[in-house]
């Protein structure tokens, strides 16, 4: 299976090479036409394990690794990393369910992925070093921080935007050790820390990688090592349903995918493609709706308000991995992509052709939540089923049911023949839905705890004065929020979370965009 960027085909590899490079020369993302015509027993897969499915799927998807190391890949990879048997257990919400895949190391889904791409790109070394840049809106980087850590070889650099991820995905950063690790907050939000990534990618001269004998990569989604473990669990949430009589083998589940860049919600269209009954695919956005607008009308436009939410990981007005999914909606024309990136770039916006915008929501459905809306989305999930989300899981809540309730959705959007499409496409009704919980709420438990229960009262709280600790503004800090959520509702806090308050501080850094490339530079020489 080649590998060639969305932007052109000037450039062919295979997927370690994609894998190290991360990123296209021409600023593209790495694709392969192949994938249209690849498959998997699907039938088969739902009576393996989940490292076996990682096994048969990587087989087909990156198949310029041996079956050697695809087996010492994920055996490094899960063993022993995870909280839960069931690496992603899923449960019920209502009439619906949740796909819980934050029971690994850092309580977030990256870790889905980050535990794999390490062990990918080792393989797929020779005798180079590499250097992952990292930007970051919360959680992909600590899991990366953590899948890295003192990595032979490869060093990592992340960076997040100061002061707009919460206090607890601070500290997770801020904390993260190994001599390898770096961290360096960015005076902007997660679009100019992205930006400023892909800036160093294109002006990193030969002279200074020839210095520190070192490539860079990246382990953001935009590699598509980040890309493919997703897939897998899409296949193990529909393997369990089938295993307890949910759905039969075949029939179609519909999965909401809380998403600001786009990549955990193009994991399902690869398990789709590969042949896994997906009814749509529902893209879940905060009040940064530019994905929503965007499947609606066909109009892609970042020319809006940044708002920042209580969902940060989804604060994006830049969806990357679209870039991927417009290659596939336009027949893998890498020219016409090449103008919608132009567009983009110059103009801040980009439309799409009426066959495109057809294809599009021809699989995909889409909705958001306001702040408001989310925090009334924590309450109801809490006080109708006794269940605990974070901020991004209650934006997939919210909008899951309101497509149910017909309150949201594509059809009788855009052109008429799209919404035709969108409505034929949608009209045998999924026997399930599966709504894809993406972060422990112990990670926002400020938010999670005021949504259910209003403002802290310390003389009220359960777990104690003694219990109760105040960050620099004086008030209640997130680790007071997480000890009374947890005292209130008997969930347990996740081990990585709950001994995070004892660790030191070790990266203090904060930079304009203007610095980020000298601070990459500076990191180069952590590499052993």
């Amino acid at each position: 299976m080649l590998y060639h960027s969305t932007r052109s085909r000037d450039v062919l590899c295979g997927s370690k090479d994609a894998i190290l490079k991360g990123l296209c020369a021409d600023g593209g993302l790495y694709v392969s036409d192949d994938i249209l015509g690849a498959s998997v027993d699907m039938k088969k897969l739902m009576d393996l394990s989940y490292e076996e499915i990682v096994f048969e799927v990587f087989k087909v998807l990156l198949d310029d690794y041996t079956d050697e190391e695809l087996r010492y890949c994920i055996e490094r990879a899960y063993k022993g990393k995870f909280e839960t048997e069931d690496l992603t257990p899923v449960t019920e919400i209502g009439d619906k369910y949740l796909l819980e895949l934050y029971h690994g190391p850092t309580s977030a889904f990256k870790d889905m992925a980050l535990c794999m791409l390490p062990q990918l790109m080792s393989r797929a070394l020779k005798d180079e070093n590499v250097m992952i840049l990292t930007a970051t809106s919360g959680d992909t980087g600590k899991a990366a921080l953590s899948g890295f850590q003192d990595a032979e070889k490869i060093g990592i650099t992340v960076y997040y935007p100061y002061q707009k991820v919460s206090d607890i995905q601070y500290l997770q950063m801020a904390t993260a050790e190994g001599g390898n690790v770096n961290v360096a907050a960015v005076r902007g939000n997660f679009d100019d820390c992205q930006t400023g990534v892909k800036q160093i990618f294109a002006a990193m001269t030969d002279e200074i990688k020839e210095k520190y004998k070192v490539s860079l990569s990246s382990a953001n989604s935009i590699n598509v090592g980040r890309l493919v473990p997703q897939v897998i669990y899409y296949i193990e949430a529909y393997k369990q349903l089938v295993k307890r009589g949910v759905v039969s083998f075949g029939d179609k589940v519909d999965f909401v995918v809380p998403t600001g860049n786009f990549g955990d919600i193009l994991a399902g269209y690869y398990a789709k493609v590969l042949g896994l009954p997906v009814g749509k695919l529902v893209v879940a956005s905060n009040e940064n709706n530019v994905l929503t607008d965007f499947f609606k009308t066909g109009v892609y436009n970042k020319n809006r308000e940044f708002v920042k939410t209580i969902s940060p990981s989804m604060d994006i007005l830049v969806s990357s991995n679209l870039e991927r999914m417009l290659f596939y909606a336009a027949d893998c024309d890498c020219d016409y992509v090449a103008g919608l990136m132009k567009d983009l770039n110059e103009k801040g916006r980009f439309e799409v052709s009426e066959k495109v915008l057809n294809k599009l929501q021809a699989t995909f459905d889409c909705g958001f939540a306001t702040n408001e809306e989310s925090k009334q989305a924590i309450a109801d999930a809490y006080n109708n089923d006794r269940r605990l989300i974070d901020p991004h899981t209650a934006c997939g809540y919210k909008v899951a049911n309101d497509i149910a309730d017909g309150k949201s959705g594509v059809a009788g959007a855009g052109s008429a023949a799209g919404a035709a499409d969108a409505a034929v496409a949608g009209a045998g009704k999924a026997a399930a839905t599966v709504i894809l919980s993406t972060a422990s709420p112990f990670k926002f438990a400020k938010d999670a705890y005021e949504a259910i229960f209003g403002a802290f009262d310390a003389a009220k709280a359960v777990i104690g004065a003694d219990a109760v600790s105040l960050g620099a503004d004086g008030e209640p800090d997130g680790f007071t929020y997480m000890n009374e959520l947890s005292a209130r509702t008997g969930d347990k806090i996740p081990e990585p979370l709950a001994t995070l308050k004892s660790k030191e501080i070790r990266h203090k850094a904060v930079v304009d965009i203007s610095e980020m490339a000298d601070f990459a530079v500076k990191c180069l020489g952590c590499i052993k």
